[in-house]
């Protein structure tokens, strides 16, 4: 007595020799886990654009036993230079390399009460960080007459309260991103390839005599690119986690959330690379077409850096790219500990965009 065909069987058949067939591949290799891995390393010790320091030559000449160059020392973006002579440091100033030359003299003229002149030499290379690096003396002058003169008149007082917080790394922006970077790659280059290669090579013609139906083809692909990308999440999180810091909020739950939620733009961008292999005639013509298709999500939707300093119309745009809304919710799930029912437009955002992309891809699926 013949036994019922298993769709589910061959589709997970599929799978495994798909699997196989990416670890065997150095293009899913390349692309998928070793460039993203190597952009978490560089990002990651690459100092935090955040952190400014201003960088100023002391002149020999320079008071530097003055309570006013304390001051200004002790604010920590200040980085003297004191090993470079003053040839050298006319030099620097004029590249750009330092802000300024900073010479504090005594002019008390014998008076008890200490006075100091404050002299900077600056150029046009530095003018960017001059306007800063004033308002640090002004505070620093400020704060040591404070000390010296605490009764003197003021027309208010600042008052500061700090609360508790996360502090927010640049591994917390740089790996959502590098995740998308490698969802986005395995999934369109690595299926669109693929795919164009077994319709190539008549292989899909031979599945087409089978009994497998095309939806659960495409469901055995869907699966050996998931459980490859699991493999990759997991080494890509685990390297920031251990490494650089890497926020997950609430640790585990945080991890397996992220997980579900990149399954969807796996989907999405497997959607993309099977309808470009559909389409496509000519194997050369793929990589033209798939490369128009992520570059501009690779610069516009916040991988490498903010997509807030872009024009008001181009954010409109970058908003509704499905790459925007994975990256978007991978960094609110791991670092703001956000659940994914609780930020509706990046979760409706990739609904939407996977519901199309699996009607766009069964629709034009082609066996040969």
């Amino acid at each position: 007595m013949s036994r019922k065909y298993s769709q589910l069987k061959a589709s997970f058949a599929i799978a495994r020799a798909s699997f196989l067939a990416m670890f065997r591949s150095p293009t899913s290799v390349v692309f998928s886990l070793l460039f993203p891995i190597i952009f978490i390393l560089v990002f990651g010790e690459l100092v935090d654009p955040g952190a400014l320091s201003i960088k100023v030559g002391v002149s020999p000449l320079c008071d530097t036993a003055s309570p006013v160059y304390k001051a200004i020392m002790s604010v920590h973006i200040v980085s003297p230079q004191t090993d470079m002579s003053e040839a050298a440091m006319t030099e620097a100033l004029q590249k750009g390399k330092i802000t300024a030359i900073l010479n504090i003299k005594n002019d008390n003229g014998g008076f008890l009460i200490p006075h100091f002149l404050v002299e900077l030499e600056t150029s046009n290379s530095s003018i960017n960080k001059l306007p800063l690096l004033q308002s640090i003396i002004k505070q620093s002058v400020d704060g040591v007459n404070e000390k010296l003169f605490p009764k003197n008149f003021s027309a208010a007082k600042i008052s500061v309260t700090t609360i508790p917080g996360r502090a927010y790394k640049q591994i917390d922006f740089i790996l959502p991103g590098q995740l998308g970077f490698s969802l986005l790659m395995a999934g369109v280059f690595s299926s669109a390839f693929l795919l164009f290669s077994l319709r190539q090579s008549l292989v899909l013609k031979r599945f087409f005599a089978t009994p497998i139906t095309r939806f659960y083809l495409i469901l055995g692909e869907l699966l050996s690119r998931l459980f490859f990308q699991v493999v990759g999440f997991i080494i890509m999180v685990l390297l920031g986690y251990f490494l650089f810091q890497f926020t997950l909020v609430n640790g585990l739950l945080t991890f397996l959330e992220m997980l579900l939620f990149s399954v969807f733009g796996l989907i999405i961008f497997m959607g993309i690379g099977f309808v470009i292999s559909s389409i496509i005639e000519n194997e050369s013509s793929i990589a033209p077409v798939a490369n128009t298709i992520t570059l501009p999500q690779i610069l516009l939707c916040g991988l490498f850096f903010p997509i807030e300093g872009y024009p008001a119309w181009l954010q409109s745009f970058c908003k509704i790219l499905p790459l925007t809304y994975l990256v978007d919710g991978l960094r609110k799930i791991a670092f703001e500990g956000t659940h994914i029912w609780q930020m509706p437009t990046q979760s409706l955002g990739l609904c939407c965009w996977t519901i199309i992309s699996c009607i766009v891809t069964v629709k034009v699926f082609r066996w040969e």
